[in-house]
């Protein structure tokens, strides 16, 4: 099977989405892929992923810095207790993607994640979205061969719906698990394996 990766202007393979522009390339092999710890880093990934939904993920990590400022730096307790003049507030920043729905679906998980702390104590979403880290599974070659959903992304989105979380489905819990680390989507021989 023919591979899809590209050679860089470093002249190191890379996968090909990670060439498009100077962001992608320090996203691609600095942290996609790479495992993230912590409830905060998490809660993160998890709100961008949901913020992505229908964008380009470029969109998103050009705005990073804005969403960080909006969402107290994703300090879940701060944006748990934020109101309707925190939404308001929030749908007229430029800094991030004014959804109302996305809006609404990272208080609600701030929210969500404060009671699984409350509950399970500090590093609850750590644990809990790390038990779903599948088995090693052989380097994907292709871009045809990295599935949308497995599998363990199905499982991890019911069990974050069953404590409250919302946005998260498997494609983007999916998302989540490859921009965290559980998985290792970076095709065989890329520079960033």
């Amino acid at each position: 099977m023919a591979s899809d990766l590209v050679e860089g202007p470093d002249g190191r393979p890379r996968c090909p989405w990670g060439l498009s522009t100077p962001d992608y390339v320090a996203y691609h092999d600095d942290e996609w892929g790479r495992p993230v710890h912590g409830d905060a880093a998490l809660y993160e990934r998890l709100t961008l992923e949901a913020f992505q939904s229908g964008l380009s993920w470029l969109t998103i990590l050009r705005k990073r810095d804005g969403f960080r400022k909006a969402f107290a730096g994703f300090d879940a307790s701060a944006v748990a207790a934020f109101g309707a003049d925190d939404e308001a507030r929030l749908m007229q920043d430029t800094g991030i993607v004014r959804n109302r729905a996305k809006v609404a679906a990272a208080i609600s998980n701030a929210r969500a994640l404060v009671a699984l702390q409350d509950a399970d104590g500090d590093g609850a979403l750590d644990r809990l979205i790390w038990s779903f880290a599948p088995a090693d599974r052989p380097a994907p070659v292709s871009l045809a061969d990295v599935p949308a959903t497995t599998p363990e992304s199905k499982a991890l989105a019911k069990a974050l719906k069953k404590h409250g979380f919302v946005f998260v489905g498997p494609t983007t819990a999916y998302a989540a698990m490859q921009a965290c680390g559980l998985v290792n989507d970076h095709l065989a021989g890329c520079t960033a394996r």
